[in-house]
């Protein structure tokens, strides 16, 4: 019983943490350049950005451009390594291997969900998680960071999105912007019905 809770609240905290971890990375690292490590910031914002933005290059046009939705392959190691430090240090104060445990599982499944439903977001093929409610909500998320670069860096869960003030739902002026059976309309509302 001891294991369960602890890995219990390992994978509980190890989720929220994924969130504020996503979120750190994205903003301050893949948008900024950072002295000599570059790569992020050259491969997310120069190269990802310019050719999927919030029209209809939202959703992958050129097949030579396949390569740029995913992280490379040595990328998920990495993050989920570094990830794990913070949880690795608690253990050995509190909660033990189960806290890691939980941690570790959270991040997995977190660094999973994001490699999948990014690609699924640039490359729809109806996919059966394409027609879920939250996806489609996420996507709308997404589908606003490209149109608004310094809003919703979250792809997963827009938690800390909406406790740093990035989260954005709507923009706030129209825009042409991408279509699609999963995609929702993120277009301005209009009060009274005026246009």
């Amino acid at each position: 019983m001891y294991f369960l809770i602890w890995m219990a609240a390992g994978f509980i905290l190890g989720t929220v943490f994924d969130s504020i971890f996503e979120w750190t990375f994205h903003r301050f690292v893949m948008h900024r350049r950072i002295g000599i490590f570059e790569y992020p910031f050259e491969r997310h914002a120069l190269v990802h950005h310019q050719i999927f933005k919030a029209d209809e290059t939202y959703h992958l046009i050129h097949e030579v451009d396949r390569h740029t939705v995913p992280m490379a392959w040595w990328n998920g190691p990495a993050l989920i390594a570094v990830n794990q430090l913070p949880f690795g240090i608690l253990a050995f104060f509190v909660g033990g291997v189960p806290l890691v445990c939980g941690s570790l599982l959270a991040t997995l499944l977190y660094y999973a969900a994001y490699e999948y439903f990014h690609w699924c977001m640039h490359i729809p093929r109806q996919r059966r998680v394409e027609r879920n409610g939250i996806f489609f909500r996420l996507n709308g998320h997404h589908l606003l960071h490209h149109r608004y670069m310094n809003r919703n860096f979250n792809v997963v869960l827009p938690l800390a999105d909406l406790l740093f003030g990035t989260l954005l739902t709507r923009s706030k002026i129209s825009f042409a912007q991408a279509k699609g059976p999963a995609v929702p309309d993120v277009q301005p509302c209009f009060q009274l019905g005026l246009e």
